[in-house]
């Protein structure tokens, strides 16, 4: 979702918006512009007979001012 300068970080689970917003801009040295979060549930899964969960983990979708982007891929 690069070009449309959005990108997806998994983040701990007590992480704010506000946090993540600084934690992107400190890292990388860009300018961000809004900040999702999505949570997800763990989920069951089944092995056979034996049953078990996939954990549920937090992501956030962080937008950057137009014009930038992150050089976080090998061209």
């Amino acid at each position: 979702m690069s070009h449309l300068g959005k990108y997806v970080f998994l983040v701990e689970d007590g992480a704010a918006k506000p946090e993540i917003k600084k934690a992107v801009e400190g890292i990388y040295k860009v300018n961000v512009e809004n900040v999702h979060v999505i949570n997800t549930r763990p989920k069951p899964r089944r092995s056979g007979r034996y049953t078990g969960m996939k954990p549920g983990y937090r992501k956030a979708i962080v937008t950057l001012k137009k014009g930038q982007k992150l050089d976080i891929l090998p061209h």
